[in-house]
């Protein structure tokens, strides 16, 4: 493993529980590929833009007729393109918030899913073009979510990122954050060993 890339998405940076559990996660992989080169995306420090109608246009651009601005737009995404398609392993850190995913993660998310480029469209549907590689979430819950209709981040992360040709997702969950020390001791206790175990 020679390049991981890191991506975090707690409004709260690194004191977000999420953060500090991808934070594990990293130091557990360098710990088994100490050669390993870190690539850093801290969305809530330097978020992505949200989608508008004139970076839409501007992905779906015809290379010709593309403005200065289509094209600052079509480089800033093919330099996140970049990062994903270059790293051995992704570790994503994902609070949940409202029930979804942050909303500079789903801009994230809208940058790098580009026809032709991460994915294509078959007679038989769409074809993800990135390579699958290991993808650790790392997924952090003030309630208890997992398993139930409310868990819409679940899905929704299996189902973007296998668009995309992304199947090797493991997902830590750290549930009941909010519900009590005891229960947040024991959530993050459970967690830790899971990444232990995946990392191992």
């Amino acid at each position: 493993m020679k390049n991981i890339l890191v991506i975090s998405a707690s409004i709260f940076g690194q004191q977000g529980q999420s953060s500090q559990l991808v934070e594990k996660t990293v130091a557990n992989l360098l710990a088994q590929h100490p050669e390993a080169t870190i690539t850093r995306r801290d969305l809530a420090t330097d978020p992505v833009p949200h989608l508008t109608g004139e970076r839409f246009a501007a992905l779906l651009s015809v290379e010709s007729d593309r403005t200065e601005d289509q094209q600052n737009v079509l480089a800033y995404s093919d330099a996140l393109i970049s990062e994903i398609r270059d790293a051995d392993a992704v570790v994503l850190g994902v609070p949940m918030y409202n029930f979804g995913i942050p909303s500079a993660l789903k801009a994230y998310f809208d940058h790098i899913a580009r026809a032709g480029v991460t994915f294509r469209y078959t007679e038989n549907g769409p074809v993800g073009l990135l390579e699958d590689r290991p993808v650790y979430v790392l997924a952090a819950r003030g309630g208890i979510y997992e398993g139930t209709a409310n868990d819409s981040q679940t899905p929704y992360i299996r189902s973007f990122l296998g668009f995309l040709g992304l199947n090797g997702v493991q997902i830590v969950y750290a549930e009941g954050l909010n519900m009590g020390n005891s229960q947040k001791h024991d959530a993050l206790t459970k967690a830790e060993s899971r990444i232990d175990a995946l990392t191992a």
